[in-house]
This record gives C-alpha cells, sequence and structure tokens, in this order.
C-alpha cells in the first residue's frame, strides 16, 4: 500500500480534473462514499431503507462529497439530517439532498442523538487545520457518547493529513472512506488508530506520475520477502551474527538481543557481551558461540551504557565492511558518517538525541526525522515506536513495517528487535529490507500471541511465525 502528501493529491486530481467532465471526481467520490455507507448500514442495522444517517457538513469538497453521499442514502429511503457545523455547506450538494428528502438541521434541534443509526464525518478535508472548533469537538464527543459510528469522509476530521498527528480534538472514525489515494495520517499513529477501517475508492488518478511518501507493508509480502534457507543452505550461509551487547551493568540487553538473532533465522550467532550473560545463554540457547570470528552481520550498542572503547569497536566494525545493526547506547559512539548498509535502531528520544531536537518534533513529525537521520548518518534508518518507519539514502519514500499491539511496547523489545534485523541482515538482506522484515515479524508474532510477554519470549514466537509461513508457501 503507497500514501501521498496532499500537495501530491491536489497534484494527481489537477490532472484528472482536465480530462473528465465538472464535477466527474466529486460524483465518483460521493458513489463510492454511499455504497460503504450502505453497506455499513446494513451490516449495523440490517436495512438501509428508514435507516437514521446524520451527516456533519463543512465547507469546501469534503462537504460536498458528504452531501452528495447522502442524497444518494436519501433516494434510497435512509431517513438523511445534516447540520452544517463549520462554514458555508457545499451548495450544489446541499440542493441535491434537500431535492431527495433529506433534511438540514440547526445543531441546537439535533435532539438525542442516539436514535441515529451512524454519523458521516464530513467537516474538514485534507486542506483542513488539525484539531476541531470547540462546538464541533463538542457534538463529536456527544456521537461517541451516545455509541453513533462514524464514516470519515477522506480522513477523520481533526488529524493532521501530513504528518498523522493529533495535537486537539479529532474524530474517531469507525470507518473511513478515502478517495483515489491512500494519505499519510491513514498510516502513522496516533491518526491510524482514528480511522478505523479504511476503503480506499477509485476516482481515477494516475499516481505512476508521484513517488510515494510511504510503501506500507503486509503480511504476505513479509512472508515472500524472507530469506528462507536453501536445500544446501549451511551456517554461514544462513548468516552469522556477531552480538557485542549487554554490559555488566545491563546483561539482559545482550541476553534479549541474542533470543532475537537467534530466533530470527541466523545461521550461527556469537555472542561478545559480557560475562555475566554466558550462563543463561549457554542454559537457554546452547547453539551460540562465546568466540570472536567470521560474522556476516554486527549488532553492537544495545545495553552498553557508559562504555569507554564503544567508539574504537564500532570504528573497527564498520571498517571491516561487513554491515551492521547500531542500537541504544551505540548510537552515541557512531563515525560521523555511516554506510547506507548500516542499520540504526532509535527510538524516537534517540533520534531527538542524534538531531538535536526535542523528542516531541520526532513524535510530531516522524516522517521528516527519520529522513533527517539518514541525511545526517548516511545510514539506514528504523524508527522504532507505534509507527515503525525506515527511510534509506537515495529515496525519499519511507518504508512502514505491518503495524502490531501495544504488547510490544515495554523494556527489552528493541533488543530483540535489534537481534532480529541482524539475523535478516546477515543472511544477506540489504539494511531497508532488513529492518521492515524484522520489525514486522515482531508485530505479526505479537498479534498472534496476544499479551504482556516478555520480549524474548517474544522472539521465541517469531521461530513460530517463521515456521507458519514456511508451512504455508511448501507445495
Amino acid at each position: 500500500m503507497q500514501a501521498f502528501t496532499v500537495e501530491q493529491v491536489r497534484r494527481l486530481e489537477a490532472v484528472a480534473m482536465r480530462v473528465v467532465p465538472e464535477g466527474a471526481l466529486m460524483q465518483r467520490a460521493a458513489a463510492g462514499l454511499a455504497a460503504v455507507v450502505a453497506t455499513e448500514l446494513v451490516r449495523r442495522t440490517g436495512r438501509v431503507y428508514g435507516a437514521r444517517v446524520l451527516v456533519l457538513v463543512g465547507p469546501g469538497n469534503n462537504g460536498g462529497d458528504a452531501l452528495w453521499a447522502a442524497a444518494r442514502l436519501a433516494r434510497r429511503g435512509a431517513r438523511v439530517s445534516a447540520v452544517s457545523v463549520l462554514g458555508r455547506p457545499h451548495a450544489e450538494g446541499l440542493a441535491a439532498l434537500l431535492a431527495a428528502g433529506g433534511r438540514l438541521l440547526d445543531a441546537d434541534a439535533l435532539g438525542d442523538l442516539a436514535r441515529y443509526d451512524l454519523a458521516l464525518d464530513g467537516v474538514l478535508g485534507i486542506g483542513g487545520r488539525p484539531g476541531l472548533p470547540e462546538d464541533v469537538a463538542g457534538l463529536v464527543a456527544r456521537l461517541d457518547a451516545a455509541h453513533v459510528p462514524v464514516v470519515a469522509v477522506d480522513l477523520p476530521s481533526g488529524v493532521a493529513a501530513d504528518t498523522g498527528a493529533v495535537p486537539a480534538e479529532a474524530v474517531a472514525a469507525a470507518v473511513t472512506v478515502t478517495f483515489g489515494v491512500v494519505k499519510v495520517c491513514h498510516l502513522l499513529e496516533p491518526a491510524r488508530s482514528r480511522t478505523g477501517r479504511l476503503v480506499l475508492v477509485d476516482i481515477g488518478l494516475d499516481t505512476t506520475t508521484e513517488t510515494p511518501e510511504i510503501d506500507a507493508w503486509d503480511a504476505d509480502r513479509v512472508a515472500d520477502a524472507w530469506p528462507w534457507p536453501g536445500a544446501s543452505s549451511d551456517k554461514y550461509g544462513k548468516g552469522v551474527v556477531g552480538v557485542d551487547a549487554g554490559s555488566e551493568t545491563y546483561p539482559g540487553a545482550g541476553i534479549m538481543a541474542t533470543y532475537g538473532a537467534v530466533h530470527g533465522g541466523a545461521g550461527m550467532v556469537r555472542f561478545l557481551g559480557p560475562q555475566s550473560a554466558h550462563p543463561m545463554i549457554t542454559t537457554n540457547l546452547p547453539d551460540v558461540v562465546f568466540a570472536a570470528g567470521r560474522v556476516q552481520a554486527h549488532l553492537l550498542g544495545s545495553g552498553w551504557g557508559e562504555r569507554p572503547d564503544g567508539t574504537q569497536v564500532v570504528a573497527d566494525a564498520v571498517g571491516s565492511g561487513v554491515p551492521g545493526v547500531l542500537d541504544a547506547d551505540g548510537l552515541g559512539h557512531r563515525p560521523d558518517t555511516l554506510p547506507g548498509s548500516w542499520l540504526l535502531t532509535p527510538h524516537a528520544g534517540e533520534l531527538a538525541k542524534l538531531l538535536g531536537v526535542e523528542r516531541t518534533q520526532v513524535e510530531d513529525d516522524p516522517l521528516a526525522a527519520v529522513r533527517a537521520g539518514v541525511d545526517k548518518t548516511g545510514a539506514t534508518v528504523l524508527l522504532k515506536g507505534a509507527t515503525q518507519l525506515v527511510a534509506r539514502p537515495g529515496t525519499t519514500t519511507v518504508e512502514l513495517a505491518v503495524p502490531g499491539p501495544a504488547w510490544t511496547g515495554q523494556a527489552g523489545s528493541g533488543d530483540t528487535l535489534a537481534g532480529l534485523c541482524a539475523a535478516v541482515l546477515a543472511a544477506g538482506r540489504p539494511a531497508h529490507e532488513a529492518a521492515v522484515l524484522a520489525a514486522s515479524l515482531q508485530a505479526v508474532a505479537a498479534a498472534a500471541h496476544p499479551g504482556p510477554l516478555p520480549p524474548h519470549v517474544l522472539a521465541e514466537r517469531c521461530a513460530d511465525q517463521l515456521g507458519a509461513w514456511w508451512r504455508e508457501r511448501q507445495p
């Protein structure tokens, strides 16, 4: 799935409008929207005829899409009421709704909102500012309190279209019907959680002239791209990971990173971390080797703490010409410039420190921040968090890993993720694929095994998930 910015959408629509009759795009959008709303009404109430629909109408084309769709529903017998909550409603759309038997009400005349079966959010579109006016926010809150499901038109009103930020009150939709292309906000948290089920309506836009802002992976694509071993693969063919992670203060980081590398499919793992981690690794992962030697990928930095020789260790690993993963404390020991074959795995706070900005700046515009991380370091960057983004040198498109549940948000998850990344990197995949595949695997495994599993146990479930994908692909 690909997503595009507001500026890109406007260019695509402008091109399309030069070759179709005036108003054709709006009618296509309205027809698709009405069809989705009708299906949702039938699913929830068993009918369209007689169902009660409330339309929240804002100015411009977003409100026009909602009104034209509402007119189609009214012609099918739905009891449609519209309320103008912001600006002047689209004149032709409103006239069509009234001609079809719909009504225009004042907000004060809405009465008990629980009598409505569904509400249509046509307040703000891609040109709207984030947040809602106080009176609109109040009405949206009343709908929520009355348990009235909302279908958002193009995007939930109040979210930031190009960043996914939700700086103030916004609609939380059960379904969002978007037109032509997916927008950035549909894929990035926290706006993604307010989008609900996303339905894309084709209105005839040709996206081949635009470079997508986001390339979002799904689980099938991850499974297809996984570096599955061949019949003749040996441990070196599958990849050897050298793990220098953890410290006497934080031995668990090295242990969890090792769990990730082993259960991510590495042919062998060489553990070069603290002595205190050896007993647990020996007991639970007896295949791990405690000696330096040939590796296909390095993993450095997780749980290092204050490490006086950290800068030299990183420099030696980079100088070896072997790709690697640099995580957590290791980020502070990086050279000024890294090759794109190296993967940095910061969370928002660590990326903010790397860039010399406040954490909120990274969280408010993660796309810009992850690209800035690439520009500053030369490396591939995986920004960890609720939305996991991967940027790399040479392209502006940011890749998005499969999203997962919030269960993974716990201490140590990043360590195991770094190990998973290193295993894929050692198998020969480029850094950006290693990041997307590993983060997606962890998310899919967490979704399949919900609950507060410790990160090293979730790493074991990652191996189970790989096994399930492998079985699905056998003849």
